[in-house]
This record gives C-alpha cells, sequence and structure tokens, in this order.
C-alpha cells in the first residue's frame, strides 16, 4: 500500500512535557486507524497538525503530491445565510469541475446523506444534521484520505450505525479519533492510543480494538514491573552513595554516574505510570429495601402537538437497569424528566415510594454554574465533603477525579467537555440515591473514565434508567431496553441490537413495482399477505405467558450463580453458563415474537 500521508519526529507540548515526542507514523492507502487517549492528551492536536491547520514544535510531515486530505473537525461551523446545497457548493468551490457537475455533485451527495430539503438553512438543523453536512461537504470533494475529529458527537443511535456502514465501505483511507469503543470495533483496523504513559508518548497496535486491549495491558504491566525493579537499584545505589567518602573512593566513577541515570529513569517511570491512573466514580445507594421503588402506569407526553410517548407501562426494582434508546428529539430526555416528576406526564400516574431520592444527570451539564470556580463546585460548603463517611479535602477529592491542584480555581466554564462531566459525577456522588436517571453521562468522557463509570454502575444496587449512545456501556449494564421510535411508538426489548433491527425494518421503506413500458393486456393478481396459520395463531396467544416463565427463570438463574459465588469455581462456572442459556432463551422468545407480531399485524 502507498504512503498518502507521514510525519516523522513530530513533537507537539503545552507546558513543561510535551503532548507526545518523536512521533513517527504513516498513513498508507486502504488503512483504517482508531485513535484513542485520554482528555487532553493531545488528539485533536495530532490531527490539526496532520491536516496542516496547526504547527508541530518540531518535525516533519509529508503529503503525496496527488493525495487530496479532508478533514472533519469536532465543532461543526457553518457561515450564516448557507443552506445545506450552498454549504456543499462551498465546499466544492475549488474542485476542477463544471458549475453543471458541481450542482450535481452536490445535489447528489445530499441525498445520499438523507437530505430531504437541500434548501433548508445549515444553522437551523440540528446538532445530529450539522454532523452530517459537514462530513458530507468532506466526501463530496472524494478525499483518498480522511481524517475525522470525534465524528460520533450528536449523532443519535441510528446515526452512528449509518456512520460505521458508510467508513467500513469507504474507497478512501482514514484516522479517526474516538471514545466510542463499539464504534472503535466497528469501523478500524488498527489503533494508535496518545497517552504520557508511553514513552514518546503513543502506542500503535495493529488490529482489533479488543486485542490492542490485551496488548496495552501487557505492556503496562511490564512497565509497572519495570518501575519497581529500577526503584530497588535506585535505593541501593542511594545506601551506597550515603556512606562515608572513604568507602565512595574505592568505587569507579561509572557507579556514581550510571546511579544517577537511574534515578532520572524512575523519575520518568514514576511520572509515566502515575498518568494511568482513573477517576475514582462510586455512586452510592441509600440502602433501601423496598421492593417497588417505582412504578408508572399509561404514561403519556406530548410536545407541540407531537407525541413522544404513550401508553407506557414501567417498574423500578431495586437492580433494575434500564437502556432507554431513540433517535434524536424522540423523547428520551423527557422521559427521564417525567419519571423524575418534573414536570408530570400528561397521562398515566406514577407512584413513588415513600421517601424515594432520585439523583439526576442532566444532558449538557445543566447542573453546572459556569463562573464558578472548581473548588467551589466540588465542595460548595468550604473546603470538605463527606463520602462514604469520610472527611476529604478538596484537594484531595479533586485528585480523586484527576484534577490538579491548580485547577481548583479555574472557573467550570474552562474546563473541557469530559472535565466538566468528572465535576458533575463528582456532586452526583455526595447524594446517596434510591433511582438514577442519567441523560448522557458519557458524552466526553475518555476511554478510562467510560470502564470506571461502568464498574460502578454494575456495582449501584439501586434502580438505574440510562440515556447513552455508547452500546458497549448499555449491553454490558443494562437489563432490559425501553425503545422509542420518534413518533410517539415505544416497546419494551430485550438489548440494543433488537431495538436497532426493529427500528430500521419500521423505517425501510415499502418496495414499489417498477413502471412498465407498456401496459399489459391482463394483469395477475396481488399475492395474498400470509397470516399466521392455526399453530402460529396458537403460539401467538401463549407467547406472553412463555415470556413470564423464561424470564422468571433468570431471575432463579440469577440468584443461583449469586449463590454459588462462595461455592466453588466449578459451581460458578455451571451455573453462569446455565444462567447465559436462560437469557438466550428469553432473547429468542422476544425475536420469535416480534416476528408473529409483524406477519400478524400484516
Amino acid at each position: 500500500m502507498s504512503v498518502l500521508l507521514s510525519v516523522q519526529g513530530l513533537t507537539k507540548a503545552f507546558g513543561p512535557r510535551p503532548l507526545f515526542a518523536d512521533l513517527s507514523l504513516e498513513l498508507r492507502a486502504g488503512q483504517r486507524v482508531g485513535l484513542i487517549g485520554p482528555n487532553g492528551c493531545g488528539k485533536s492536536t495530532l490531527l490539526r497538525v496532520l491536516a496542516d491547520r496547526a504547527e508541530a514544535d518540531a518535525g516533519n510531515r509529508a503529503l503525496r503530491r496527488t493525495v487530496k486530505l479532508g478533514y472533519l473537525a469536532q465543532d461543526d461551523v457553518f457561515d450564516a445565510g448557507l443552506t445545506a446545497r450552498t454549504a456543499l457548493l462551498a465546499a466544492l468551490a475549488d474542485e476542477p469541475i463544471d458549475d453543471h457537475e458541481r450542482e450535481v455533485r452536490a445535489i447528489a451527495t445530499l441525498t445520499q446523506f438523507g437530505f430531504a430539503d437541500p434548501d433548508q438553512p445549515a444553522d437551523a438543523l440540528s446538532g445530529g444534521w450539522r454532523k452530517r453536512l459537514a462530513l458530507a461537504c468532506e466526501l463530496a470533494r472524494r478525499p483518498d484520505l480522511l481524517l475525522l475529529d470525534e465524528p460520533t458527537n450528536h449523532l443519535d443511535l441510528p446515526g452512528i450505525v449509518w456512520l460505521e456502514r458508510l467508513l467500513r465501505n469507504a474507497p478512501f483511507a482514514y484516522l479517526v479519533a474516538t471514545h466510542d469503543r463499539a464504534f472503535l470495533r466497528a469501523v478500524a483496523d488498527e489503533v494508535i492510543e496518545l497517552n504520557r504513559v508511553y514513552p514518546g508518548g503513543f502506542f500503535r497496535i495493529a488490529g482489533s480494538y479488543d486485542e490492542f486491549a490485551e496488548k496495552r495491558e501487557v505492556f503496562l504491566d511490564g512497565q509497572a514491573q519495570q518501575q519497581l525493579s529500577v526503584a530497588n537499584q535506585v535505593r541501593r545505589e542511594t545506601e551506597w552513595l550515603g556512606r562515608k567518602a572513604a568507602a565512595r573512593t574505592r568505587k569507579s566513577g561509572f557507579r556514581i554516574a550510571e546511579a544517577g541515570r537511574r534515578r532520572e529513569e524512575l523519575e520518568e517511570l514514576n511520572y509515566r505510570n502515575a498518568t494511568a491512573g482513573s477517576a475514582g466514580i462510586d455512586f452510592v445507594a441509600t440502602g433501601r429495601q423496598t421492593r417497588k421503588l417505582l412504578t408508572a402506569v399509561g404514561i403519556a407526553r406530548s410536545l407541540g402537538g407531537r407525541t413522544l410517548f404513550s401508553d407506557l407501562d414501567l417498574t423500578l426494582t431495586p437492580g433494575t437497569k434500564l437502556g432507554l434508546l431513540g433517535p434524536n428529539a424522540s423523547g428520551k430526555s423527557t422521559l427521564l424528566r417525567a419519571l423524575a416528576g418534573t414536570p408530570a406526564p400528561d397521562a398515566g400516574t406514577i407512584v413513588r415510594a415513600d421517601g424515594l431520592r432520585m439523583v439526576m444527570f442532566e444532558q449538557g451539564r445543566a447542573g453546572l454554574d459556569p463562573s464558578a470556580p472548581l473548588r467551589k463546585a466540588l465542595c460548595p460548603n468550604g473546603d470538605t465533603v463527606v463520602c462514604r463517611d469520610r472527611t476529604l479535602h478538596v484537594a484531595a477529592w479533586a485528585k480523586q477525579f484527576l484534577f490538579k491542584l491548580e485547577q481548583l480555581d479555574v472557573p467550570i466554564g474552562d474546563l473541557s467537555g469530559g472535565e466538566q462531566a468528572r465535576v458533575r459525577i463528582a456532586q452526583l456522588m455526595l447524594q446517596p440515591a434510591d433511582v438514577l436517571l442519567l441523560d448522557e453521562p458519557t458524552n466526553d468522557l475518555d476511554i478510562p473514565a467510560l470502564e470506571v463509570l461502568e464498574d460502578s454502575l454494575t456495582e449501584f444496587p439501586g434502580a438505574l434508567v440510562l440515556v447513552s449512545h455508547d452500546r458497549d456501556l448499555m449491553d454490558r449494564l443494562c437489563t432490559g431496553v425501553v425503545g422509542l421510535d420518534g413518533r410517539g411508538g415505544v416497546g419494551l426489548y430485550a438489548s440494543v441490537d433488537q431495538w436497532l433491527a426493529a427500528y430500521e425494518r419500521a423505517l425501510a421503506p415499502v418496495a414499489k413495482p417498477a413502471a412498465s413500458a407498456a401496459p399489459r393486456p391482463t394483469s395477475a393478481p396481488a399475492p395474498k399477505t400470509r397470516k399466521l396459520s392455526y399453530r402460529e395463531q396458537q403460539e401467538w396467544e401463549q407467547m406472553e405467558a412463555a415470556i413470564l416463565t423464561a424470564e422468571s427463570l433468570v431471575t432463579e438463574r440469577q440468584a443461583a450463580v449469586e449463590a454459588a459465588a462462595t461455592a466453588g469455581h466449578v459451581a460458578l462456572t455451571d451455573a453462569c453458563r446455565a444462567l447465559e442459556d436462560a437469557q438466550k432463551a428469553v432473547e429468542t422468545l422476544y425475536a420469535r415474537w416480534q416476528e408473529l407480531e409483524a406477519r400478524r399485524g400484516a
């Protein structure tokens, strides 16, 4: 594969230590590369340098002369007065094509990207559609290499799946920065992580994200062992150097120089391994034993004359972990607020347990005051907080969420999106809860923080309702899914994939017969829609009872797994296998029920 873009010895620093140093990489035709790293590590900076939108402190950048380079920035900004069509035309202004071909290519690209009205003002588009328009502007130029900075931002889950398919079928090479692990698995055949934990600030592995994660763990374990070994050597050398001068004169000057070098090596290893820390996220439950925390019956909500959801029944009990899915503007945030009682639903009833304590993470982190300093946001009533019966000073509390001492007086509005998300999570951790209502808590979080959040929510014993586009988090955490279709419909599903399949089937256009060149003398009778057979009708009538029985078995199997936790490895393995079989049986029943329902309503 020919080299499209290469950099050699690339270095960029903000402050005393570089974001990355002496970085060298090549991007070749056909490569699909994912770029990850913690917040603030320099991913966006590296992409801007590669796109020739920023200067490196040192190093060389070489783009093959015939290569056409595209760059999708993290923020989508369009000049005032532009429509979707004129934005495409402006993007194609420098292309060596005539006006007619430019117009045809613009309209064809907008159609491919799903724009029904090409003359819609660009500044009136939602965040997801602005992202589509920005990507359309880059792809209309037909790049050989595309650099994408967080392209899933503002896209809903169907939009992310659409983008995955577009990239997997793309004829161009690309480098994509993302925190979305499922997206990364789908689109990347190679992974680069920028992180100060590595020598030179980066680590690159050819293979899937899962292969990368395994090799990364092996490397970091080896580096930690190296740190221990060097620390022991430095301790021994320090003891020798501390002896009286006469003893030192009998040793060579080389050993003294070697001791100094070992100290420098240990200092570097201490610095690198210290940056591998993760945020200390740990939600606190109240310990309430009430069986039913919240029961919603027949709730409905409309907005601007449009029905968002109706006739929805929900029951939240301790241990319930419910995912909430739907396209943008389908009513997910509205449903969360209705469960919280702000405001109440238009119809139906919600019964909450006496004294129920609910904590809500708002999309956009609206609970934060952008003018308040970090110190005040973390500790509103002084310089200490009490978490899990422990009193912590603000500096220690801030360190738990990866903030530095010098950041304590920085206004919240000056922090990055990921840092603001960590602040809001820190605030919520101080509020014991029976029910967590989380509206896009994963936005702007890096992969290490996502993994810690996932672990904390897995251990949370109360009920949880989660809105997120992070499929990895939803799949590993949620026991069920509520799906909104954006047209007022709502349904219960066993998994994210099951909802996605149902959503895409509902959107699939009905195939129309092609028009004939000339009328036929006779026409064949239209085939009859196949309804349920007698046996299938009986199966459908018994399906609900079968699902209830299967779900009861899952509950029994879960209890068996908990009981086997102390009974030895073999018993635990058998119990886990039985639970997995029971869960698969439920998924199979739901899939069959959905199939029969579709045929029955045909």
